[in-house]
């Protein structure tokens, strides 16, 4: 039947067919989205539970409460998360009438705004950011990318219906005003707040500066109130007026808001203070709360550390004057390290692990790496002698040139008087006396003795050597101030610490420092080790340490020892030291001693820089 009539009903029904084919197949398209957008943020929310609970910075306290630190977050940003009830209503009412009026009436989707999204997206043909709610903002700066595709769009609004079936909506508000970025490395409204105004308590922001807040999130990098130019102030006013028309303010507030001048805080940057000093109080206070460092820097901590701000800031000031400092080498600079403790507490007011310290870099001041040299006869000869009772400070010690077995030492100059008093010894830090002492001793005993101070020695420090302080793997600043600070309390033994107390986001402590004294050597033996001490700086190679109060202490020399370079070469230059207040060890050396890098000065030059900050530190 090839008849008209046929051929057009053919034609009806092929596009019968194609329509029917092209409605099903549309169907099961719009099926497969709607199944696909209702399934897809279950399962990624489910599957990344620790997206919602924000990183949030953790703060370093000086001694005095001073802010020292507030760490960055992995995305080179910092954030301080701040509950709702923390916010004032207006700032609330003003992000919901700016962001998303019909927050409280959705579902995490806004359709309507979805709708004037696509029609406006398909005249300019590309797809926009138009039409997010605050949920679907959450949810594509938590899980996702900034994108401009179908498929983002997609799977934002899947993740925001799947908040919004997890989380209350105070819970939604309250992670968004915290996770929101801000503009210039700030996180959150809280941070944004202190950074930009020097704001802490948000209720007590003034109207200019909760619309400037609210003003951010539409162009954090040119809306934020640091941006130069006339955007922030532009953007300020619009908000402004939003506020006005949606009742927020009256007419008398936007004007008096509009009229305000932005002021900076007065230290929007403060200057960085005692990078050594952060990095080890943060390794401390991961060790005495179990927590690890990324953890603890990004789990919004208080760590309230034990730092003297006048001394830390007497060290770093000293530590950048050349003057104070050695030569430098070929292609080396001289480095140097220092601690200061306070012996009656135990806590480290200061302390620098080099001459330009940065974050993360080589601390100086607590590795045991560095030979003591002359340092440590008291800790390891002179104080064992004076404990078990059968020496005294006037007791006469041999000062000659004795051959123990393969080991032959040698005093510097070559000079020997046959005998001499410990205080005589001790003050010209005469070689022989101290290693014959030690003998007397005995080594087991000697090392006993150092492990009460806080310095443990192994098997291979078993040797007469030590009494010039040739240690096995070296010691560290930190433990030589701890040692001569039991030598400074009358044999008081209290734990060298940075820490005094860690908070968690939430204001509980989990870690406090709890004092633990022990009387670890006699009295008398302080009393003695301290009045020789300070013939040493009075009288002996320590001079160069004295101050207007009385100083106690013991220079420390290594030499340099290598084939067909001067006798006069030296590799470790130190002074280790006492006030009535605090305990000092300073070390000057390079990290890689060799013939072209090596210092002829002596440890005068430590014990100079020991006196000058110290003297600044304690009169600051």
């Amino acid at each position: 039947m090839n008849s008209p009539q046929a051929k057009v009903w053919r034609k009806v029904m092929r596009g019968f067919y194609l329509s029917f084919d092209v409605a099903v197949i549309g169907t099961l398209i719009v099926l497969a989205g709607l199944f696909y957008v209702h399934t897809y943020g279950g399962i990624v929310v489910g599957r990344h539970p620790e997206k919602l609970v924000l990183r949030e910075s953790s703060i370093l306290v000086a001694s005095d409460g001073t802010k020292l630190r507030k760490i960055p977050l992995p995305e080179s940003g910092y954030r301080a998360k701040a509950h709702l009830e923390d916010m004032p209503d207006l700032l609330l009412d003003t992000i919901l009438a700016v962001e998303d009026r019909s927050f409280y009436r959705h579902n995490g989707l806004d359709y309507k705004g979805i709708a004037r999204a696509v029609y406006t997206n398909s005249i300019h043909m590309r797809i926009s950011e138009g039409g997010s709610t605050i949920t679907q903002q959450l949810a594509r700066n938590l899980y996702l990318n900034r994108d401009q595709t179908l498929l983002r769009k997609l799977n934002e609004a899947s993740i925001a219906l799947s908040l919004e079936k997890r989380l209350s909506k105070h819970d939604i508000l309250e992670l968004y005003l915290n996770e929101i970025y801000m503009g210039d490395g700030q996180f959150g409204i809280k941070s944004a707040a202190e950074h930009y105004f020097g704001v802490t308590d948000l209720k007590k922001l003034s109207v200019a500066q909760i619309a400037s807040l609210a003003a951010i999130p539409k162009g954090p990098s040119i809306y934020n109130p640091l941006h130069k130019g006339d955007l922030p102030v532009q953007r300020r006013n619009i908000v402004l007026g939003i506020m006005k028309h949606q009742g927020l303010i009256t007419r008398d507030e936007m004007i008096s808001a509009i009229n305000t001048k932005y002021q900076p805080p007065a230290e929007l940057d403060p200057p960085v203070l005692g990078a050594s000093y952060m990095d080890a109080a943060l390794k401390e206070a991961s060790q005495r709360t179990g927590t690890t460092l990324e953890e603890l820097k990004t789990g919004g901590y208080t760590i309230v550390t034990g730092m003297n701000m006048a001394a830390q800031a007497a060290l770093e000031d000293t530590f950048a004057n050349p003057d104070f400092f050695p030569p430098d080498g070929k292609d080396q600079q001289v480095e140097a390290a220092m601690v200061i403790m306070d012996y009656r507490t135990g806590e480290i007011v200061a302390l620098a692990g080099g001459r330009h310290p940065a974050a993360g870099s080589l601390n100086r001041a607590v590795v045991d790496a560095r030979q003591p040299g002359s340092a440590f006869k008291p800790i390891i000869a002179y104080g064992p002698a004076l404990e078990n009772g059968k020496f005294s400070p006037d007791s006469m010690l041999q000062d000659r040139k004795i051959a123990y077995g393969s080991y032959k030492p040698q005093n510097l100059g070559g000079a020997y008087q046959g005998q001499m008093t410990m205080r005589q010894a001790l003050q010209q830090s005469v070689n022989a006396p101290a290693v014959w002492l030690l003998q007397q001793v005995g080594i087991t005993k000697a090392i006993q003795f150092a492990a009460k101070l806080g310095i443990p020695l192994t098997s291979e420090d078993a040797n007469l050597s030590i009494a010039l302080g040739g240690v096995h793997s070296g010691v560290s600043p930190l433990k030589m101030a701890q040692a001569y600070s039991v030598f400074a309390s009358g044999g008081m033994y209290r734990e060298a610490h940075l820490v005094r107390q860690v908070t968690d986001s939430k204001g509980r402590v989990l870690y406090a420092y709890r004092p633990d004294e022990r009387q670890v050597i006699s009295y008398s033996t302080a009393e003695n080790m301290t009045s020789m001490l300070r013939g040493v700086v009075n009288e002996g190679t320590g001079m160069k340490a004295r101050m207007n109060r009385p100083v106690a202490g013991k220079t420390g020399t290594t030499q340099l020892g290598l084939p067909g370079v001067s006798s006069k070469g030296n590799r470790d230059l130190w002074f280790v030291g006492y006030t009535p207040e605090w305990t000092g060890a300073v070390w000057m050396g390079f990290d890689r001693t060799d013939a072209d890098n090596y210092m002829t000065a002596g440890s005068g030059k430590a014990a100079a820089l020991f006196s000058a900050v110290m003297r600044r530190g304690l009169e600051r």
